[in-house]
């Protein structure tokens, strides 16, 4: 069984309490990879399917999954080379183009392609129309971050105007749940397994996929930075067949087969417990079939970021999207 420990690190000028996952064995004749996801969920199955599954070993890589909360750290991360390999929202590498980074990230495997997170409300509320939220306190994460900004976009679309709703984004990732419990907002928008977390526990009610309501776009994806991709091509190359791989295995075998291989990276969830929020993920159609983003979903996602009015200028498809080695 994977050890989950728990390290502190210092990235810059960040220290960030990290979770990490290793292979089941040392293997000299692997090439040894860090990758720092922007936070631990559910909603990364396939992910995890290829670590447990031993795809990456199978590609010839050891891959150390490192958890870094927040896509600006995950950046920092790649950009700093204390990682090689960074796992979050492909709208962190438009940032870091716009900024004038010139060994900038590129995006070269696509994992989710919708929002992974759901809406949670203090009261039952059922049959949610999203005027309902309106002159409501929402706990949506940090400003520029996907799940405020696609909250933002979905309200916009369907007339309801950003100054007649309370979307806050002044609570840091890790402490919305907290914040919610401790009675800060009507809603607050959490991620799986800990939108299901506080449900069970009674302090509020899943009501929404603010993934469903925001559409598809690249919504977190795998990069490193141009220099890296354009050194190690192997590396690349065999890290994305591995998530394919982990893909295929997902949108082929039911939930509770899924659950069996990814139980240890989630000890504390139930196995039915996890067995649902998998099937939760599979009903809105979270992965993408592929490892391949399309121009259209990059498109989308710049939509979203220019409507919360975090994007002065769109940065290039093609610099920022590599799917050299992705089957489309």
């Amino acid at each position: 069984m994977k050890k989950f420990i728990i390290i502190l690190i210092a990235i810059g000028l960040i220290t960030t309490g990290i979770f990490v996952f290793k292979p089941k064995e040392d293997n000299n004749s692997l090439t040894k990879i860090k990758l720092a996801e922007v936070t631990h969920s559910i909603f990364y199955t396939p992910q995890y399917l290829a670590h447990s599954l031993g795809y990456f070993e199978e590609e010839g890589l050891d891959v150390e999954i490192i958890l870094t909360s927040g896509a600006d750290k995950v950046t920092a991360a790649v950009l700093s080379g204390d990682v090689q390999i960074g796992f979050c929202g492909s709208e962190s590498t438009i940032y870091v183009y716009n900024g004038g980074q010139e060994d900038y990230l590129i995006n070269f495997a696509g994992l989710t392609k919708k929002d992974g997170s759901f809406l949670v409300a203090r009261e039952n509320t059922k049959n949610l129309k999203l005027e309902d939220l309106k002159n409501k306190h929402i706990i949506g994460g940090r400003e520029g971050g996907m799940p405020a900004m696609t909250l933002e976009y979905a309200l916009n679309k369907n007339g309801i105007k950003s100054n007649e709703t309370n979307i806050d984004t002044s609570i840091d990732f890790a402490s919305m749940s907290g914040a919610f419990i401790g009675g800060t907002g009507d809603y607050v928008a959490l991620f799986e397994p800990t939108a299901s977390e506080l449900e069970k526990e009674g302090y509020g009610h899943i009501v929404a996929s603010i993934g469903e309501l925001g559409g598809n776009v690249p919504y977190t994806t795998y990069n490193a930075k141009k220099s890296y991709i354009e050194k190690n091509p192997k590396v690349i190359e065999g890290f994305t067949k591995a998530i394919q791989k982990g893909l295929d295995y997902t949108h082929t075998h039911t939930s509770e087969e899924i659950a069996k291989h990814i139980q240890d990276y989630f000890p504390d969830t139930k196995e039915k417990d996890l067995i649902e929020i998998i099937q939760r993920y599979k009903d809105i159609d979270s992965w993408y079939d592929t490892t391949f983003i399309s121009e259209k979903d990059f498109k989308h996602i710049e939509e979203i970021v220019k409507n919360a009015g975090k994007l002065d200028k769109e940065a290039p498809y093609n610099k920022l999207i590599d799917n050299t080695y992705s089957k489309q």
